[in-house]
């Protein structure tokens, strides 16, 4: 891996031969507000910065590999990754074929890394909330076929249960989408804020684990990392608002 790219390697069982990784903001081309591995084209960053921080990437990963991008609308849409597919508009995709990298961008919404137990079939999920609310990770599984208990799956760098407030709308509609089985789980996932009466700090975490687990998954890793708190390694949009993404991927090598 080149010595200015600083990334974060999923620790799971995965087979040795899937990589899964997650980009930080260091060891990149871009400018403040965007400094400095921003991996997003869509933010405001100059377009060849952006360039030369995916060729970075590239780098980082094996030879003759392409990434398969995504314009991200906060969804539930799954679409196979294609080294002919230019950007779809989905939140998430995944891959059978070797030499091909299924890639998310994020700024405190939860990337969802997915791998059969065989290393056979991966995926990647971008799950904000509303994404989340909305089914993407069921989705994903159904999408990469076979028993869901034989899919493990990789919690990335998200916004923290600290410091992701939500107003009781995003809690209700959660509840209202929890069956009784999980309720009062999803409902402790919520915790009032005591400076905003009425206001929540929301734990996507659990919520993600809560649906993955929902889903048959029972082989869940990662998690732990807050973007917003840790502004020397992660971009946070709660933050700061204009900034950049941080790109997890997955891929199975090819040899």
């Amino acid at each position: 891996m080149p010595p200015t790219l600083h990334c974060i390697e999923a620790h799971w069982p995965a087979p040795a031969h899937v990589q899964a990784l997650c980009t930080t903001r260091t060891g990149g081309c871009s400018e403040a507000p965007y400094a400095s591995l921003n991996l997003a084209q869509h933010v405001g960053d100059d377009s060849t910065a952006v360039d030369r921080n995916r060729h970075l990437l590239a780098a980082a990963l094996p030879e003759g590999t392409s990434v398969q991008w995504l314009s991200q609308v906060h969804g539930a849409a799954v679409v196979q990754a294609s080294p002919a597919s230019a950007c779809p508009e989905a939140d998430a995709c995944y891959s059978h074929q070797a030499g091909i990298a299924c890639a998310v961008l994020t700024a405190d919404c939860l990337p969802v890394l997915f791998c059969s137990m065989a290393g056979d079939r991966v995926a990647a999920a971008h799950a904000g909330w509303r994404g989340l609310l909305g089914g993407v990770l069921e989705a994903t599984a159904a999408a990469l076929g076979g028993a869901p208990g034989q899919l493990m799956a990789w919690l990335g760098p998200a916004i923290g249960p600290a410091a992701f407030e939500v107003g009781p709308e995003v809690r209700e509609a959660f509840l209202a989408r929890a069956d009784s089985a999980v309720a009062a789980q999803t409902a402790k996932c919520f915790t009032p804020n005591p400076a905003r009466q009425g206001h929540y700090f929301a734990d996507l975490y659990t919520l993600a684990r809560l649906r993955l687990r929902a889903a048959g998954l029972i082989r869940i890793y990662g998690g732990g990392y807050c973007t917003c708190s840790d502004a020397a390694r992660f971009f946070s949009y709660r933050r700061d608002g204009q900034t950049g993404r941080m790109a997890s991927l997955i891929l199975i090598r090819s040899s």
